[in-house]
């Protein structure tokens, strides 16, 4: 006998299209009642989305890449969270085997970080120098689910300050590269000086983009460039700052000034028509499971609650071409006490989390 799941909704299926109830037959989501004979249990609560990490790292911590356990472990954290399509944006671990396990997150990889050889942390990135950079793309590409991180740039210590990686010369043919492959390109920036080469050179995305300023500002707007501002991760600023003041001055003035104007950059961004996606950058040295944080954090900053929550959910599904609840789709949800386009803080504590159809979380009704 078919095994029913009966969601009794709400069921938020766009940020303002609502329908009375959905079903899960067989880890597929439908809003026709099936027919015949079946087994059937409940949820009820408002459903949404599961929700979307689009800047976290499985399979790496601070030191490096780590094994199978600890990447199982951080997924797992993610999945009981809330969130269950994570963007993994760069990780020196092999974690396709991710892909073969039903109760993890679906996984969408970057491969590996490029960076310039002794500009990034040690042991997490393929490190080359710019005449290298076409061939490590397409490698990158190549074992990657549609996405290529590069690091745009890091502290130079020879000038004591963040400062890009990449000349123009290099980005061009490499992100072009990437393109022809099929693979999105995205970059890690902190600071000012790496975006406008990168947006000129045809990047598709930048992480954190502390250092947008009227300048490039318009320049990502006229082309579509997304932003991932991993504002919990900005929040390690000052701390980083600290603990560089002797040695690096300037470096620590730039970052205290980039977090001092974090919530203002990412408002004036949203402001802009960029659009704007939730990541947390754990693993690294965050945890996982604070995607929900980084929702408050989006909205602390300007985003209006609604477009806070659609950038975990609905409008990051579709930017990384997956389905959200429509008709057909795999069955990944949640289910909340309330309606969070009111309270964003139910997205804490989800009633259930459900997973390909089968409930991971939570408890059935």
């Amino acid at each position: 006998m078919t095994e029913v799941l009966h969601l009794r909704g709400p069921v938020l299926v766009g940020p303002q299209e609502v329908v009375s109830q959905a079903w899960v037959v067989a880890g597929r989501l439908t809003f026709t009642r099936p027919s015949g004979s079946y087994e059937g249990r409940s949820l009820e609560g408002w459903v949404v989305p599961g929700m979307v990490d689009a800047h976290c790292h499985v399979g790496l911590d601070a030191h490096g890449a780590v094994d199978d356990a600890t990447s199982e472990e951080q997924a797992s954290t993610d999945r009981d969270a809330g969130a269950l399509l994570l963007r993994d944006a760069g990780s020196p671990a092999d974690t396709r085997w991710v892909d073969e396990r039903e109760d993890l997150p679906v996984l969408v990889r970057a491969g590996r970080h490029i960076a310039r050889p002794r500009r990034y942390l040690r042991g997490f990135a393929e490190e080359v120098e710019p005449e290298q950079l076409v061939d490590a793309v397409r490698r990158q590409a190549a074992r990657s689910d549609g996405w290529v991180k590069l690091v745009g740039d890091w502290i130079d210590r020879d000038i004591g300050d963040l400062a890009a990686c990449w000349p123009l010369w290099a980005l061009r043919p490499a992100i072009a590269a990437a393109h022809e492959a099929g693979a999105r390109v995205t970059a890690h920036c902190f600071a000012e000086s790496s975006l406008a080469d990168l947006v000129d050179a045809g990047i598709d995305c930048i992480e954190h983009a502390t250092g947008l300023d009227d300048t490039t500002l318009p320049l990502l707007a006229g082309r579509g460039v997304a932003i991932v501002p991993t504002l919990i991760n900005i929040e390690t600023f000052p701390g980083i700052a600290s603990a560089a003041e002797g040695k690096f001055p300037v470096y620590a003035a730039h970052l205290r000034a980039l977090h001092e104007r974090r919530h203002r950059t990412v408002a004036t961004a949203y402001e802009a028509g960029i659009p704007v996606y939730a990541g947390t950058d754990a693993g690294g040295s965050l945890a996982h499971g604070r995607l929900a944080e980084e929702v408050l954090a989006l909205a602390a900053a300007g985003l209006p609650p609604i477009e806070a929550l659609s950038a975990a959910t609905w409008a990051a599904r579709a930017w990384l071409g997956r389905d959200g609840l429509t008709e057909g789709a795999q069955a990944d949800l949640l289910v909340l006490d309330a309606d969070p386009r009111l309270d964003l803080r139910l997205l804490q504590a989800p009633r259930a989390v459900v997973l390909r159809g089968v409930v991971r979380a939570g408890t059935w009704s």
